[in-house]
């Protein structure tokens, strides 16, 4: 035996660190990589930290606002009355379409959505740059909280489109419901997606910001909200009406027209032609551009922390 080696000394050491600490119980949690993700699954595991994330969204958006969750209200509103007195009254869309003000919102509150979204969720990760380098958490949530957020603004003026349309006769139908709802999961998908990538892009080209703002501006003119599809197949060759079709927005603002404004006005226009197979190839589509962002915002995220 080593003479120095005394029995009970190690015990008596260890005794003697803790006698001034409290024990360690439980087994230490496993250290994470900053810069690891989880996906949309740890998102959801950590959805805690995403209802925080649109609180603050909303509070310091709203921030000194004495209308608060009223600006909901007021800039639909706002964008509808330009549109109309501009496209409708001036330029005489109105006696084009029939009961144009419910063509042009039911068509709107989904434009609004996905512009709303793909800018906010573009800027998510760059304007939180000091959770990022600072704090583990999936890097996903910022996109989806700035989706969350679009879908409280997007609530009034859907209170606003059923309103609407019930004064001008409206009544729901199963079939219509539903393909709204479809039309909605496609113009989820097809946002989030985008401001995935986007987003990430972003972190590294900030140029990325305002090529999807100029691109938002347009967005309005390639769906048929404030015109009739038949004025794209009278005027434009073949080719570039089947590109005009293949738009997820069109299959999808076709579908909530379908739902809230061809009860109000039947047969006022042709309909889309094969708007179901459209709409499957569409939600296809949509599906396709989410997995591509997520896929694209996993590689690109590893790298967020050293360039932010």
């Amino acid at each position: 035996m080593d003479p120095t080696t005394r029995p009970g000394a190690d015990a008596g050491a260890e005794a003697g660190a803790g006698a001034g600490a409290a024990p360690v119980t439980g087994r230490v949690p496993k250290l994470r990589d900053p810069a690891s993700g989880g996906g949309f699954a740890e998102v959801i595991r950590r959805r805690y930290l995403l209802r925080l994330l649109v609180r603050r969204e909303l509070k310091a958006r709203y921030k000194g606002s004495l209308l608060g969750l009223g600006w909901s209200y007021v800039r639909p509103a706002v964008y509808f009355a330009v549109y109309f007195f501009v496209v409708g009254v001036f330029m005489g869309m109105d006696r084009v379409i029939k009961d144009f003000p419910v063509y042009l919102f039911s068509g709107m509150v989904l434009v609004n959505l996905f512009t709303e979204t793909l800018q906010s969720a573009t800027r998510s990760v760059l304007h939180n740059a000091p959770l990022v380098r600072k704090v583990y958490l999936p890097r996903e949530l910022f996109p989806t909280a700035s989706l969350l957020v679009s879908l409280v603004h997007f609530l009034p003026g859907m209170a606003i489109l059923v309103i609407g349309s019930v004064s001008y006769g409206w009544r729901p139908s199963l079939s219509g419901l539903a393909g709204a709802a479809v039309g909605l999961t496609i113009v989820i998908l097809f946002a989030i997606g985008l401001g995935l990538l986007c987003a990430a892009i972003n972190v590294f080209f900030h140029d990325m910001e305002q090529v999807v703002d100029i691109t938002m501006i347009v967005v309005a003119w390639t769906v048929p909200m404030i015109y009739p599809w038949t004025h794209v197949r009278d005027h434009a060759p073949l080719w570039l009406l089947q590109v005009y079709l293949t738009n997820p927005l069109v299959s999808a603002v076709s579908l909530f027209q379908r739902a809230f404004w061809e009860p109000v006005a039947p047969g006022a226009l042709p309909p889309v032609p094969a708007l179901g197979a459209h709409t499957v190839a569409s939600l296809g589509f949509a599906v396709a551009v989410f997995l591509s962002g997520q896929w694209a915002f996993a590689t690109l995220q590893k790298r967020f922390a050293q360039e932010l």
